[in-house]
């Protein structure tokens, strides 16, 4: 079996670990992911061929897609404490959690630091709880001078080479002794390159306090997640990983979402086409190993300007397509940008295409384009 062939396997037990009920198989009309899934067959048995090399591949894959406490918990759980296996997951998932709890020992001083410069509340990292992301992401209304030298004097961080696109988003990254992971905050602007100022701006009003891990940080609004979700992976990235469709499928299930809200915040910052299509991709892939979709409103669903049989699964992630829709996307927001008079966001945003431009060429010139993405 080719290594392609492979990782979607690996990625549809996942998906099934994470968003189908045992004893539930998908519907007959189900997209290929389900079709690439094992059907009905227990988690149990799926798993009864696999081998070392199965598990270690199945652990990278759930890693770079910051699930792997919560779908190794349920592997465990589908396996017995007494199958072949279980021991392998249960050490693999203390592994991780032993980071988790580490990065955490560190974010909670740094976040009570920041404080005093500013306003502080983590986004992304938190959302995956109780995985936990590969960096630690921070927003803050602080000066960035003043961030710096918090860092710098209490933690003794350096910071990390910044490339032009971390300059346009006015962000930066900190590299912190003992830290493995980095700690990137994001001052007073949002958006690949920095465009987004009013939907920043919302951010601290509407955050709340919560607890993780026995720690309490300040994290962003159900609605505003969703935003910076779809900032990074409709806007940015382009492509989806399976941690953003079980967070988002996650908060659709609570009804803690107020869509009105979330439409009047995102559709004045020209995002509301691509957060409405990033929704009804998560809920389509969701119905293909639950037999239903999420529950989605209509003012939701209509505005989708395409679903999930156009995502494919390549290189690991489920890739959206960049020509025409990215694209589409992306003049969406720049036109909207330009039409509500913010011309100086207009103008950063419009040196995205350059920038993109850029950095692919250096990735093929120099194999890493991380000097200007």
């Amino acid at each position: 079996m080719s290594r392609m062939k492979d990782s979607t396997r690996y990625l549809a037990l996942l998906s099934r670990a994470l968003l189908q009920d045992e004893g539930v198989s998908p519907s007959n009309g189900s997209s290929r992911q389900a079709r690439q899934g094992d059907g009905i067959v227990p988690l149990a048995e799926a798993l009864g061929n696999f081998g070392i090399r199965d598990f270690s591949e199945l652990w990278t894959l759930a890693t770079s897609h910051h699930v792997i406490l919560r779908a190794f918990h349920k592997l465990h759980r589908a396996l017995g404490e007494k199958g072949r296996w279980a021991e392998w997951i249960a050490r693999a998932s203390n592994q991780e959690q032993t980071r988790v709890d580490h990065a955490l020992s560190f974010l909670a001083p740094i976040c009570q630091a920041l404080a005093e410069a500013g306003d502080v509340i983590v986004i992304k990292s938190l959302d995956h709880w109780p995985d936990l992301g590969s960096d630690l992401d921070l927003y803050t209304n602080a000066n960035g001078a003043d961030i710096v030298a918090v860092m710098r004097e209490q933690f003794q961080a350096r910071i990390a080479e910044r490339s032009w696109g971390d300059r346009l988003a006015n962000k930066w990254n900190f590299v912190v002794p003992g830290l493995p992971e980095l700690v990137e905050v994001h001052v007073a602007r949002l958006g690949q390159t920095g465009e987004q100022i009013a939907i920043a701006q919302s951010l601290i009003g509407r955050a709340h306090a919560d607890q993780f891990g026995g720690y309490t940080f300040r994290v962003p609004a159900p609605e505003d997640r969703m935003i910076i979700s779809t900032l990074q992976r409709m806007y940015r990235h382009f492509y989806i990983r399976l941690c953003d469709i079980v967070d988002n499928a996650r908060l659709m299930d609570s009804r803690a979402v107020n869509y009105g809200c979330l439409k009047s915040l995102a559709e004045p910052a020209g995002l509301w086409d691509g957060l409405a299509t990033y929704l009804a991709i998560v809920s389509e892939y969701v119905k293909s190993y639950r037999g239903e979709g999420l529950p989605l409103p209509a003012i939701v669903t209509k505005e989708a300007r395409f679903g999930n049989d156009l995502v494919r699964f390549k290189r690991n992630f489920l890739r959206v397509p960049i020509f025409p829709q990215a694209v589409g996307l992306y003049c969406s927001e720049w036109k909207r940008l330009l039409l509500n008079g913010e011309l100086r966001s207009t103008l950063r945003l419009s040196l995205l295409p350059g920038l993109a431009t850029v950095a692919a060429l250096d990735l093929k010139l120099t194999g890493s384009g991380k000097g200007i993405w």
